[in-house]
């Protein structure tokens, strides 16, 4: 650090000025344990769908629990946390974060959004979604739920989806 003008220095000092150090270390390279060789994350039976900040999925998805239309014998529990794969498989495959649009498109494909769905999807998405809620015990099924959904679903936008929703969600879900 510079001494301020006020401070004397000796007219016989030397001007210090930047000098490299003596060792210059090796540059970087990922050769860590956990370091990814491919790139790409893993994939695989019980790896899921990985992505940015896949926490904050649940913070959205639960902002949908008092819109949803839920039947007889239907727990909030199970519909969000189905339909909460859903959504971070559609933001995996676009390689991001979990947004709004993700969620309402899974909740929307199912019906859980409808005030009417059609009575065999309803039909449908109670046995599939049956005990979800308990990710604990039940994560295979989660995960079935969502690799079931086609990935030409999931690369719908949301207003394409929606057209499509009431008329054709067998095609929809891949049922």
């Amino acid at each position: 650090m510079a001494a301020p003008q006020f401070v004397p220095s000796p007219a016989t000092d030397i001007a210090r000025s930047y000098r490299s150090p003596d060792h210059v270390p090796d540059s970087w390279s990922p050769d860590r344990p956990g370091e990814l060789v491919a790139g790409r994350q893993p994939s695989g039976g019980r790896f899921g769908y990985q992505g940015p900040d896949q926490g904050f999925g649940l913070t959205l998805a639960e902002r949908f629990r008092d819109r949803l239309q839920l039947t007889k014998g239907e727990l909030a529990d199970d519909a969000v946390r189905g339909c909460l794969n859903i959504a971070l498989r559609r933001a995996s495959v676009y390689g991001r974060a979990p947004s709004v649009h993700d969620l309402t498109m899974a909740f929307t494909m199912w019906g859980f959004l409808d005030a009417a769905p059609p009575a065999d999807l309803v039909a449908v998405r109670r046995a599939v979604f049956e005990g979800l809620g308990n990710a604990a015990h039940h994560y295979a099924e989660g995960r079935a739920v969502a690799a079931h959904v086609p990935e030409a679903t999931l690369r719908m936008t949301p207003q394409a989806l929606q057209a499509a929703y009431p008329a054709s969600w067998r095609s929809l879900l891949g049922v």
